[in-house]
């Protein structure tokens, strides 16, 4: 391809501002790789509550040569839990209208953040434009603004404590003294400020400025020698062959990309009829309890240790599961009856015409509150996440990477990306992954019918179920776990942002109408 000649290709994001960045860039010649990092770094101002430069995150590629990797820019924690001042650590309530869930933020809520480093590590090893040029469209967004759409103004109303805890990000989500609402604009001049210093400067000035603000703050765990020693590392990816096609994702210490995997190694063996059939859910819902069962019998605990996925995928401990699973669906189907939370969190998925794809999911968790003075970037709250600390806050292990249900997954076909996805949504990512892949690749549905269809959600015997089953047909089904029937599709069952190839090899792509996902295409 001629210097400056235009790249076609496909993206998928959770805005429409993110997407057409990525686009941008493809069409002034850029790869895959060049439009993922472009659409991050938008998605740092249009979707500026979900993500940050300040969180983690994965990007998952497959290269035009076949090479696969896995690059892991997540947060990791402190490497010392020794204070000097008080710790400023503290509760806030999200109110979700029929529940509240609480949150802990403050400066003691900070994880050491990883997306800066990883998004110019990606950009160096995988990109070809010029960073001055990737960096352009975010720069622009920030000081020309996005309007706040219906989505976004929902999620400020449910983190509106944490938008307003600070003076710092009270500047930028409550400029006018009130919280910036549906129609408003949201400007973020500091951020396209610190992006063209991050140009002009280097990734490792821009570091070292980041750490010098982080490490004087007073109340938080974080030192420099947490800047010094992060790293991206570079993992090779979990595979899992699958019906025909091979499933590439996020491998351990990240929970999410192995639990996948084991619910996929688990649904091959099931009969499952028409979707939506009571077939097809009673198979879907007992691989997603089983999955909870291998989870809870050691996964999660052993996460950090070598070769646990491996053993968790292997052919002797899946056969118990596979035993116990076709024993718990032949005792329903035998009953007479069957006869016929927020996750903060975006993705972006994009191929290129040459055959590049990247799938990058990115969180700031909900956000601790702290904006790094003169940069608009909020940094995260992950030692605050109930869900990223089963031990109990405080109780974390220093510097290690936190594991997380994030699992940005590619599948191959014939070696080629038939399906790139991933997904927000916290420990609903997992099943909302596997129930896509599956209405592909299982019921050869097109791909925007495959990401807007219904889905459910299991776990710990508390059944999810979106609008669009029949509530008669599925109550044996549901057998002892506790109904939750939900009156419309919601952001709690995940946010798939996909693209790939149909089977004439022409790409497509489909946002998730739950997280306001938006698709552009190149031209």
């Amino acid at each position: 391809m001629a210097k400056g000649e235009s790249m076609g290709g496909v993206v998928a994001a959770g805005h429409d501002e993110t997407a057409a960045a990525a686009v941008e860039i493809l069409n002034q010649g850029g790869n895959a790789f060049d439009a993922a990092v472009a659409g991050v770094l938008a998605s740092c101002v249009a979707e500026s509550v979900l993500t940050s430069l300040g969180g983690g995150g994965f990007l998952l590629a497959h290269t035009d040569t076949g090479e696969h990797v896995l690059f892991d820019f997540f947060t990791q924690t402190p490497v010392c839990k020794e204070l000097q001042h008080p710790l400023d650590f503290y509760p806030i309530n999200a109110d979700f209208g029929d529940t509240v869930q609480e949150f802990h933020i403050g400066l003691g809520s900070m994880a050491v953040p990883g997306v800066l480093k990883g998004l110019v590590h990606v950009h160096q090893r995988l990109g070809q434009l010029p960073l001055e040029r990737v960096v352009a469209p975010a720069v622009q967004l920030a000081r020309q603004g996005v309007v706040v759409n219906d989505f976004s103004a929902y999620v400020y109303g449910l983190l509106k404590p944490i938008l307003l805890a600070t003076a710092g990000a009270r500047s930028i989500y409550a400029p006018q003294g009130r919280l910036l609402q549906a129609g408003d604009r949201l400007y973020m001049p500091a951020f396209a400020d610190a992006l063209e210093h991050l140009v002009q400067g280097g990734v490792e000035a821009f570091w070292q400025t980041m750490a010098a603000q982080l490490t004087q703050t007073q109340g938080g765990y974080l030192t420099a020698a947490d800047f010094a020693n992060y790293q991206v590392i570079e993992r090779q990816p979990l595979c899992l062959d699958y019906h025909g096609t091979q499933l590439l994702t996020n491998p351990p210490p990240s929970a999410g990309g192995g639990l996948i995997a084991c619910s996929l190694a688990l649904l091959a063996d099931c009969e499952l009829a028409s979707h939506g059939s009571p077939d097809h859910l009673l198979a879907l819902s007992q691989v997603m309890r089983f999955t909870n069962v291998a989870r809870r019998d050691g996964y999660d605990a052993r996460i950090q240790t070598p070769h646990v996925a491996e053993e968790l995928l292997s052919m002797g401990h899946l056969g118990q599961y596979r035993g116990e699973l076709m024993a718990a669906i032949a005792a329903l189907k035998s009953s007479k009856h069957l006869t016929n939370k927020l996750g903060s969190t975006t993705h972006l998925s994009v191929i290129d015409t040459n055959g590049n794809a990247a799938s990058v999911t990115t969180s700031n968790g909900e956000g601790s509150s702290y904006i790094i003075p003169n940069t608009g970037i909020m940094v995260n709250n992950m030692l605050g996440e109930e869900d990223l600390n089963p031990n109990g806050f405080h109780q974390w292990t220093p510097n290690q990477r936190i594991s997380s249900m994030m699992a940005p997954t590619i599948v191959l076909r014939q070696g080629r990306p038939y399906l790139v996805l991933g997904s927000g949504g916290s420990n609903r990512i997992r099943t909302a992954i596997l129930q896509v892949i599956s209405n592909l690749v299982d019921f050869d549905m097109p791909l925007e019918a495959a990401v807007a269809a219904p889905r459910i959600h299991w776990e710990n015997d508390v059944f999810h179920l979106e609008p669009g089953f029949d509530q008669a047909s599925l109550t044996p089904i549901i057998s002892t776990a506790k109904p939750v029937w939900w009156q419309a599709q919601n952001m709690f069952f995940g946010g798939i942002h996909a693209v790939g190839l149909d089977d004439n090899g022409y790409l497509h792509g489909a946002g998730d109408s739950r997280r306001k996902g938006a698709v552009a295409v190149a031209q």
